[in-house]
């Protein structure tokens, strides 16, 4: 089908509703967001021959509706809030409310080239993410209770953290002994997990944080990789000048997985990390520096071993 001839509809997500509009047609459409007001908006798309939809991430509450959309053959398009953003404020639009965002979405959606649609993600990583979220807020908790200690002087304020701490550690164990076993369930998730985890530097942990935040490793290239990471070194430069190269960007959570394991990997149990970090710091680099080398190298190591399907052999690294 032409660009010309589709349709495109912008969704904006809520907790309790859903606004959906039509790009350049006036036409928009609220329902709740359930299951009957899913269906409702799968049939209002069908009635104006919708084949491509948008929505913005809203921290979850558009998940359900995305999966139903694509079970329905809608074509969903994923947006960050800052990619929305930044299409408002290159067109000097500076009112926002739901309805005026759905349209706004769907203008992103209508914009968006065909070649930077994908394919829709695994449908089985959705419940896993999930899962792996609640561990991270354990995680976040854990961290919480500990800071509480540092400045408590109270013995039972201190016997009754360090029991708090001791509990959620043990929850954030056991949570993520069931998530590997929910994993190992699907035998081709099991053998990528297993893959990622050969990496040296690289442990449970962090290959379940690469294998359900990150299902696109090993079918990217080096740089797309680091660049989804958020480890790949961006230029500044502006005329004669040349600034210093900086990372941005990526997905948070796996920017910090990747980091907390490079720092052990690069000291210690990767020869090869270990190598790099000691040469770019005897070349005078900053600790920083070589961490983020260190980083970039391992994500590309894992990347490498998931694309050739065999597990970790340092000589055949590169």
């Amino acid at each position: 089908m032409s660009k010309r001839s589709t349709a495109y509809a912008g969704i904006d997500t809520g907790k309790d509703y859903l606004d959906a509009a039509l790009h350049k047609r006036s036409d928009q459409l609220r329902v709740r967001n359930t299951p009957d007001g899913h269906r409702a908006l799968s049939a209002w798309l069908r009635k104006h021959r919708v084949k491509r939809v948008g929505i913005e991430a809203s921290g979850g509450y558009e998940m359900d509706v995305v999966a139903h959309l694509r079970r329905d053959s809608f074509t969903v398009v994923m947006f960050q809030p800052a990619q929305v953003r930044a299409y408002a404020q290159f067109h000097l639009q500076l009112a926002k409310n739901d309805k005026i965002d759905a349209r706004l979405i769907a203008a992103c959606t209508a914009a968006r080239e065909d070649e930077d649609i994908h394919d829709p993600p695994d449908e089985r990583l959705a419940p896993l993410a999930a899962h792996l979220t609640w561990i991270d807020q354990i995680g976040e908790d854990i961290v919480r209770h500990k800071t509480r200690l540092e400045t408590c002087r109270d013995a039972c304020g201190q016997a009754h953290g360090k029991q708090e701490i001791a509990r959620y550690k043990k929850l954030e164990k056991a949570r993520m002994a069931l998530l590997e076993k929910e994993i190992r369930r699907h035998d081709d998730l099991a053998r990528r997990l297993d893959l990622i985890e050969s990496v040296a530097g690289i442990g449970m942990k962090t290959a379940i944080l690469l294998l359900v935040r990150m299902p696109e490793i090993g079918r990217l290239s080096r740089q797309e990789v680091a660049a989804l990471v958020g480890v790949a070194p961006y230029a500044d430069d502006s005329g004669s000048r040349h600034g210093e190269r900086h990372i941005r960007g990526g997905r948070k959570r796996v920017r910090a997985g990747v980091f907390a394991a490079a720092l052990p990997a690069s000291l210690r149990h990767n020869s090869l990390l270990k190598a790099l970090y000691q040469r770019l710091r005897a070349a005078g680099k900053a600790h920083k520096a070589a961490l983020v080398a260190c980083a970039r190298k391992l994500i590309i190591f894992v990347n490498a071993v998931v694309a050739r399907g065999t597990p970790w052999q340092p000589q055949g690294a590169f």
